[in-house]
């Protein structure tokens, strides 16, 4: 079997088992091992590769990252941080229409730089959010797209799960990763914050019967003391973490473990009890298990790819049809968004990174710049249906009947137009991505 047709026959069997619903960690794990059996021809030999994957793939120190930046965001989000940080932003944007909208951004923006997750940002500001905009007479699509659409920062903004498991896949440094991410991850929100408040300018009645200085009486009530401290921990935490990323004081996994002891002093300034913290232990496990075994399978599907030559097949698709890195990056950008549709983002990496990040590094693209590009545009599959990810985790978060699949989608798709424009601007212009780590690291 030559080359053409055994990467024919793996990824054309590998997508098979995932669009039937076969779990992703199963799907890799079959379709490389039977594939390494093939081109070692011996069951015994792909067995041991399995083995020795098992035990390297995960045993890196950097891996330390994922448990532990998972762990600090769910100790910020039960201690009700997030919730204070909310009202303040809140407090803070009374002056200017559509607050409650804008804070559900910078709340996102904020608590995105402490939890790196899209979906635990959806659900949080679901619970937090959208009660009070409904009581202020929010237009339920701008409501509830608000909440769907900034929750995208989660993933974009350091520490950011993705930003990790990229790292890895690929073989670039996290810290440079996270570093990449401050300039795109500020733009995306401040794009998100225009929208909104011109938006709000245009159309008031959408956000409520009064915006702006007027409506300082409704949402949340007056934040205290005890919330302001709230806040000012959180920001400390950030600052700790990702400083120290930036100055060198600490690895990726150091602050991370910094991070954790710092969310611990939060919880319990906020009264935390011990089945809180178990929980958020508990939770931690149920996130990050299912992303290590993951790694495991694909490190075999690396493997694979490399000793099978698919990789070579792959790139020589892409320059066959296009020499320019733009129109190359273009359709790796449409295989993410339609690939998005069906699957979450971890898998998305796992299963395309792999295959692009060395035709990206043939065609002479930066590479950091091409992580923040794929990011973002992963992230937009989170938005778009029929299985949009944070959609559905806005809709399984909220109680109102009126908080239909439809409603939710539809108020999304300006947040994820936004995300294309971002996709492009990081494209004609890697600087914005690359600039910031070659200054700092």
């Amino acid at each position: 079997m030559d080359s053409v047709t055994f990467a024919t026959v793996i990824i054309g069997a590998l997508m098979f088992l995932v669009f039937t619903g076969i779990p992703i960690v199963i799907s890799l794990g079959l379709c490389s091992f039977f594939g390494l059996a093939y081109i070692m021809g011996s069951y015994e030999i792909a067995g041991s590769l399995l083995s020795s994957s098992a035990y390297g793939a995960i045993r890196s120190y950097v891996f330390a990252t994922i448990p532990l930046f998972v762990l600090l965001g769910e100790i910020v989000a039960r201690s009700g941080a997030a919730s204070d940080l909310y009202r303040v932003i809140d407090r803070s944007l009374r002056l200017l229409p559509g607050r409650l909208a804008l804070a559900t951004v910078g709340g996102n923006t904020v608590f995105g730089a402490v939890t790196g997750v899209s979906i635990a940002s959806a659900a949080t500001f679901s619970r937090i959010a959208y009660p009070e905009m409904l009581r202020a007479n929010y237009n339920k699509s701008v409501a509830l797209g608000s909440i769907a659409g900034s929750a995208a920062l989660g993933m974009l903004i350091p520490p950011s799960i993705l930003l990790i498991v990229w790292g890895v896949i690929a073989g670039e440094s996290v810290g440079r990763l996270f570093v990449a991410g401050v300039i795109p991850g500020i733009l995306l929100a401040t794009m998100f914050f225009l929208f909104l408040l011109l938006l709000a300018i245009a159309r008031p009645r959408l956000f409520g019967d009064k915006t702006g200085p007027a409506d300082s009486g409704d949402g949340v009530d007056v934040p205290g003391m005890a919330e302001y401290f709230s806040c000012v921990g959180v920001l400390i935490l950030i600052l700790s973490v990702l400083g120290g990323i930036w100055g060198g004081f600490f690895t990726p996994t150091e602050a991370a473990g910094v991070g954790v002891l710092f969310s611990v002093v939060i919880g319990l300034a906020k009264g935390m009890g011990p089945r809180a913290f178990a929980q958020s232990v508990l939770n931690t496990g149920r996130v990050s298990a299912p992303l290590l075994f993951l790694l495991i399978t694909a490190d075999m599907y690396s493997r694979l790819l490399a000793m099978g030559g698919i990789i070579d097949v792959i790139g020589g698709l892409f320059f066959g049809v296009a020499g320019d890195p733009l129109i190359i990056i273009a359709l790796m950008v449409l295989v993410w968004v339609l690939m998005g549709m069906f699957l979450d983002s971890v898998s998305i990496i796992l299963l395309t990174v792999p295959l692009f990040a060395p035709i990206i590094a043939q065609a002479g693209v930066d590479p950091l710049a091409f992580a923040i590009i794929g990011i973002v545009a992963i992230e937009a599959g989170l938005l778009t249906p029929p299985f949009g990810m944070c959609v559905y985790t806005v809709k399984g978060a909220v109680s109102d009947p009126d908080a239909t699949l439809a409603r939710i989608f539809m108020g999304a798709i300006p947040y994820w137009l936004v995300l294309l424009v971002l996709v492009a601007l990081v494209a004609f212009f890697p600087g914005l991505a690359s600039w910031l780590p070659n200054q700092i690291l």
